[in-house]
């Protein structure tokens, strides 16, 4: 059974401009291409969307009535498995060969994309704005009207609301990402501190022996990640260093776990941040203000709210606490340096945002609360949770503590 989504919105905006169809031409790693057709393959296919509706009914497809799958012979048998859409076609149905041979691979893939929307009677299509240009100068060639769709609505209004499956398969992947900061958080509490080294059975504990660990947590849990980040010191003051090298005690270590789930594709996110020692006062007093500002944005956190209102909270506590944000002077590259968080789902960074641009927050938007403070000669500190915005506030996808002191 495929997961239910509304398309209503992007028939409206198209019904609206006269268009017939809406158009991607993707591989499953865009989210947009693998949230609408109910597909995900390694190679470009095409999904278009009519506004005229579709053969079967809404209630076999999840409401991708109307949604029309254009695949190579290689992934025609798993489409139509997989894929609950109105119909699945193969290149070979609109001669995909005789075309390349005749007008060369580039002309004969158009022409049989062109076949295909004359098919299913659309003369005229818009796009996503990172269609590919190729594909769209042909088209034109071929006489159909091709435009840009300039507000991104799959994602910022159809996939930016989250249905009740999708909040489970990132709470599953939250679960997954728990499970991967309890051991990299326990191997910097077992350590053996040695000469201001942490040790780790015999050898220095480095940043690259942390995230191996967390990286084949993740993979017994089904998930997996391209980037993490365990990084202390100086490192941890570039909210995007990924780390290197020994882990040392009266550091602040910063670890940012974003991983994905290998079947569903769904993110999750979290992040804290341990320190192996005493503290200074200087890295407890940054580590409480920056504890204080997440917990006040996320109690700010509910329907109705902007994005932009609960940044404010945040940079109100780190501002007043003496230390600078982007919002008290822009060109700071000290204090708070960065937005306060952003939607997850299908994509680590999608809409909405929780940023001086951030719109209102509706019931199903999926954001992060990651406020943090940076600076190289102290080390960098951020908290990050996830929350899914209910109808009378919000729920934190985590259960994991937050605490400085690392525990195993």
């Amino acid at each position: 059974m495929a997961m239910d989504i509304d398309l209503s919105p992007l028939r409206s905006a198209l019904e609206a401009e006269g268009i017939d169809g809406y158009l991607i031409d993707a591989d499953g790693s865009d989210s947009d291409q693998r949230y609408v057709s109910d597909f995900t393959a390694p190679d470009p296919y095409q999904t278009l969307v009519t506004t005229n509706g579709g053969a079967v009914d809404s209630s076999d497809t999840g409401g991708r009535e109307g949604v029309n799958l254009l695949v190579s012979g290689l992934e025609y048998g798993r489409a139509r498995n997989e894929a609950e859409v109105d119909s699945i076609a193969r290149r070979a149905d609109f001669d995909y060969r005789e075309l390349v041979a005749e007008y060369g691979p580039y002309e004969g893939k158009i022409r049989a994309i062109a076949a295909f929307l004359e098919s299913h009677d659309v003369e005229s299509v818009a796009v996503p704005a990172g269609f590919p240009t190729g594909t769209a100068d042909g088209l034109r060639e071929q006489g159909l009207s091709v435009t840009v769709e300039p507000d991104g609505i799959v994602e910022t209004e159809i996939r930016a609301s989250k249905t009740e499956w999708e909040i489970e398969q990132i709470q599953a992947t939250q679960r997954a990402n728990e499970q991967a900061m309890a051991v990299a958080e326990g191997m910097i509490a077992s350590a053996d501190v040695e000469d201001g080294i942490l040790v780790h059975e015999g050898d220095p504990l480095t940043s690259e022996r942390v995230t191996e660990e967390i990286e084949i947590t993740l993979l017994r849990h089904g998930c997996g990640l391209d980037e993490t980040i365990v990084a202390a010191g100086a490192d941890g003051a570039d909210p995007h260093n990924r780390g290197s090298g020994p882990l040392e005690a009266g550091e602040l270590i910063v670890i940012d776990i974003f991983p994905r789930d290998k079947e569903t594709g769904y993110f999750g996110d979290m992040t804290r941040t341990f320190l192996r020692g005493e503290p200074s006062e200087e890295q407890r007093r940054r580590y409480d203000v920056t504890e204080k500002a997440y917990e006040a944005a996320l109690e700010a956190v509910e329907a109705g709210v902007t994005g932009s209102a609960v940044h404010d909270v945040a940079c109100d506590v780190i501002e007043n606490a003496g230390y600078e944000s982007l919002r008290s002077d822009p060109t700071t590259k000290t204090g708070f340096i960065h937005n306060t968080g952003h939607g997850v789902g299908l994509d680590i960074h999608e809409q909405p945002t929780v940023s001086p641009s951030g719109g209102e927050l509706e019931p199903g938007h999926v954001i992060s609360i990651e406020p943090g403070i940076y600076d190289p000669a102290v080390g960098g500190v951020r908290i990050e949770d996830l929350v899914v915005v209910t109808e009378d506030g919000h729920r934190n996808f985590n259960e994991y503590e937050v605490r400085l002191e690392p525990s195993d």
